[in-house]
Order: C-alpha cells, then structure tokens, then sequence
C-alpha cells in the first residue's frame, strides 16, 4: 500500500522546537519529491518546506531561517525540524509526494499523496 505517515507532532512552548518524521511505504521516497504544508484552523494551506530528489530545498516564507527539511534515505523519512516555534505555527502538518508548489507554483498540492497530517499545537 502506498502511504506516507507523519509523526513526532505534539504540544511545544513558544520558542521551542520539533521535528517531525514522514515515513514513505510501498515506494522508495528516495525517488520523488517529498514535501510538507500546514492548515491552520479557518486559513488556507500554507506550504512549509520541500526537498528534491537531489536535495535541493525549498522553504516558506513563514518558516524561513528558523526551519530544515532533510531526509534519510536508508529509513525512508523525510524529516521537518522546526526552531524557535510561535503560537502561529499551531497548525496539521502533512507530508506530501511529488508535487510541491513551493518548487513549482504550477503545482498543486492536491496533485498527489498526502499523509494524514499531524498536530502541532504551540502554547504556554
């Protein structure tokens, strides 16, 4: 079955940090580009962070400088470590394959896969 699974979400205090994992099954995510977005309750998908088969990345404006997407091949998992978190970060994180709009505004997330998201609530 063809899946991509997120994990590693959670309740993080401002200014902390996290990282999440996208574990890629029944394809090799070595081989696609692999992306992240977010929704927030009542805004629009917000793309985060994206990275090619070559490694080249793409960030978001909202996450610039403060967030890095990389991956481990040999695992199968794109990862999203995000730094320095505020109260407007607080949003479902989905991973997505192989379309990302941030390398291609021509794209659309809803192109491909997704993953069923995972919470990230930031608060004191």
């Amino acid at each position: 079955q063809v899946q991509l699974v997120e994990s590693g979400g959670g309740l993080v205090q401002p200014g902390g940090s996290l990282t999440l994992s996208c574990a890629a099954s029944g394809f090799h995510q070595d081989y696609y580009m692999i992306g992240w977005f977010r929704v927030a309750p009542g805004k629009e998908r917000e793309g985060v962070a994206c990275i090619s088969t070559r490694d080249r990345t793409s960030y978001g404006d909202s996450v610039k400088g403060r967030s890095r997407i990389f991956k481990d091949n040999a695992k199968g998992t794109v990862y999203l470590q995000l730094d320095n978190l505020k109260p407007d970060d607080t949003a479902i994180y989905h991973c997505s394959a192989p379309y990302c709009p941030l390398m291609d505004p021509s794209w659309d997330w809803e192109y491909g896969l997704e993953g069923q998201g995972v919470q990230v609530t930031v608060s004191s």
